[in-house]
């Protein structure tokens, strides 16, 4: 075997061959000598390692990587990483971060929010009925849209949906300004940041402060009625709450774009249940170009002595 540097392309739920073209363009340019490998092509153990790109790597396997500089995630969130009880401490751990796909999210959410607030789920749900009725119409500005999760994709989609003429609050775990947003942070004031809102969209982390967030305490905090858009993370939400709330008319609507477990069953109840639009982790994805370049050009970084750009913060989990 190579005695190359190594960059590892590995999961156990996806099949990532169809990247390895990019990252190997990507290392020709950016870090010309580095190998690039899928997994499990490369054994456990291999000393040549430099680097692990990774969505849902076997539990276990970083820590038998002795040569291991860098672990990067392939997506936004690095939760998956951070679930291996054994991860080696003191190895950088990266996440995506790219405009372009801040701006799809930002797309997304405003496409689901117009869904919303021009009546559009009322519509589909008259159409089988043949009922010709106009739901009413006002301007955005009367419609409250609240942003959970302020970092550089929540900014993003809260001053999109500022842009189109929403009034928009946002909300964070530390204090942060967005011109045109109302800021809130902190659990002291999550109840006031909820309350007013028409809808109510969820671009958090997963962590250990958001699992289990969006649950019955969470929806009785919402203006009756309220819309709720989840692109966070499906761990964030108690699903029988969230049917309940929906059932009870706590909750006018839901789009969930993330779950637990994906992709969702087909007999899974979500697929038919009222006032909720299920959508296949859609909302924004970067290109295998961008996210190779980020990853070999962090990977570049640590061989040559430097800190990656797009490490998180372990503790926080992003």
């Amino acid at each position: 075997m190579s005695a190359a540097p190594t960059l590892l392309l590995c999961s156990e739920t996806d099949d990532l061959g169809d990247l390895r073209p990019a990252f190997e363009q990507a290392a020709a340019e950016l870090c010309p000598g580095l190998r690039v490998a899928l997994w499990p092509e490369v054994a456990a153990g291999a000393a040549e390692v430099v680097a692990l790109a990774s969505w849902f790597a076997p539990r276990g396997l970083p820590a038998t990587l002795p040569g291991l500089r860098l672990i990067a995630s392939i997506g936004a969130g690095a939760e998956h990483v951070l679930r291996d009880p054994g991860l080696p401490a003191g190895v950088p751990v990266t996440r995506i971060v790219d405009e372009q796909q801040a701006r799809g999210m930002a797309e997304y959410v405003l496409w689901a929010a117009l869904y919303y607030h021009r009546g559009l789920d009322r519509v589909q749900q008259q159409q089988p009925r043949g009922v010709w009725r106009m739901p009413p119409q006002r301007p955005a500005a009367q419609t409250r849209v609240g942003v959970m999760g302020l970092g550089a994709m929540g900014a993003e989609v809260a001053r999109c949906l500022a842009g189109h003429g929403f009034e928009v609050h946002g909300w964070s775990r530390r204090p942060q300004t967005i011109e045109g947003v109302r800021t809130w942070a902190g659990d002291a004031q999550l109840g006031d940041f909820l309350r007013p809102l028409d809808i109510v969209v969820s671009l958090l982390p997963l962590t250990e402060h958001t699992r289990g967030l969006c649950n019955a305490r969470w929806f009785a905090r919402l203006k009756p009625g309220a819309a709720f858009i989840n692109c966070g993370r499906g761990e964030q939400v108690v699903l029988p709450d969230l049917l309940e709330a929906l059932e009870r008319g706590q909750l006018g609507g839901a789009v969930l774009d993330v779950f637990e477990h994906e992709p969702l069953p087909p007999a899974h109840p979500l697929w038919h249940t009222p006032r909720l639009l299920v959508t296949p982790h859609m909302a924004s994805s970067v290109s295998p170009e961008a996210m190779a370049r980020q990853i070999v050009g962090d990977t570049a970084r640590v061989l040559a002595g430097q800190a990656p750009v797009h490490a998180i913060d372990r503790g926080r989990g992003y």
